[in-house]
């Protein structure tokens, strides 16, 4: 009897519908699709609302900060290019004189000019490196970075930096004070405390100076820790006068008068001359002459000639009106210095051979 092998039959493949409709297990619902729809634009809003929108505000926000801090920055620069050009130059007893002479002068105007340039460049370098540097960290940050390891490797870094560098920080600060304050300039006669001379440069960091000897001085900004600046504003010559003892002070004023009306003749010095001369009376009196002081205001800087071209003046006043510079005499005395103990033992074992010797020849003659 033979046996029947019963083979698996596969499932019965669908037939297509003649007339073209989906079949059920094919049907997708209108839900399904607007969900669908809804999840992809929903994602895409929220990526474009996320980081991108965020990193742009920021660089807009940057953008925005830094110009308003360069606007604010050439504001202030121009302010000191054209600020306190009027400056009170002196008093008289009735009103105050003012002069524009720092307004109208085309070298303090090119000066002020160059200062408020180097001043507005510096800080709108500064701002906009600190502005875009805090920019970056936070764009930085906004994209996923950590800057942990970053910042505390350049705090230690800073830190290093700042204790082996406290000089030439320092340097630097006082360089900035100095341009942003005016204390002098190039051209300006200055005493720096070690170094006095004519500034041939400022830097930020040290200022060169030129001595009158031609010495060039190289000082570091850091250690000047006062300045004396003959070259700004006004100058002043002070004079102390020597006439002779028997002088009166109305002869004195008539002679200081005559000086400065020599010296109105020059126009040089006529030029460097801001007020007249105001004697302020006597100012020493010893046993050969009696100091009678004047004070003269002149331009900034040439109180050092018109002081020279009055002394000259004068001495010739002096001789015209027939007084003599007084002078004091001197007496020099020249005494020995007290013998020591061995040179008076020299001198009286010389005494005792000169005694001893005169004795000879009298048992001679005995």
């Amino acid at each position: 009897m033979a046996t029947q092998t019963a083979t698996p039959t596969s499932s019965p493949t669908p037939v297509p519908d003649p007339s073209g409709a989906p079949s059920p297990a094919e049907t997708i619902s209108v839900e399904e699709v607007q969900r669908v729809v809804e999840d992809s634009a929903s994602s895409g809003w929220e990526f474009l609302l996320g980081t991108p929108l965020r990193v742009t505000v920021i660089l807009l926000v940057a953008i925005v900060i830094t110009f308003v801090v360069r606007r604010l920055i050439r504001k202030f620069a121009k302010s000191i290019a054209t600020g306190g050009s009027r400056r009170k130059l002196g008093e008289t007893k009735k009103k105050s004189v003012t002069t524009d002479f720092l307004k109208v002068d085309p070298s303090v105007r090119e000066r002020r000019a160059q200062r408020a340039n180097t001043v507005g460049s510096l800080l709108q370098s500064i701002a906009t490196i600190v502005i875009w540097l805090i920019t970056g960290m936070t764009v930085l940050t906004e994209l996923g970075f950590n800057l942990a390891p970053v910042l505390a490797s350049a705090g230690i870094a800073g830190l290093a930096l700042g204790f082996g560098a406290q000089t030439l920080v320092k340097d630097y600060l006082a360089g900035f004070f100095i341009v942003i304050e005016d204390q002098y300039g190039i051209g300006d006669y200055i005493d720096a405390g070690e170094a006095e001379g004519t500034v041939e440069e400022v830097g930020l960091r040290t200022t060169k100076l030129r001595g009158l000897d031609g010495t060039l001085w190289h000082v570091r900004n850091g250690e000047i820790l006062r300045v004396g600046n003959y070259s700004q504003g006004w100058g002043q010559v002070v004079l102390d006068l020597p006439f002779p003892y028997d002088t009166d002070e109305a002869a004195a004023e008539t002679v200081i008068r005559d000086v400065f009306t020599e010296l109105r003749k020059d126009p040089e010095v006529d030029r460097s001359i801001i007020e007249e001369p105001e004697v302020l009376g006597i100012q020493d009196i010893t046993g050969e002459a009696v100091t009678v002081r004047a004070l003269i205001k002149t331009t900034p800087g040439d109180q050092f000639a018109v002081g020279r071209q009055f002394r000259a003046a004068f001495k010739r006043q002096l001789t015209a009106h027939g007084l003599a510079i007084p002078w004091t005499q001197q007496t020099v005395l020249r005494t020995s210095p007290a013998p020591s103990p061995a040179d008076r033992h020299n001198q009286e074992e010389h005494h005792g051979d000169e005694a001893e010797h005169s004795r000879q020849p009298e048992k001679q003659e005995q």
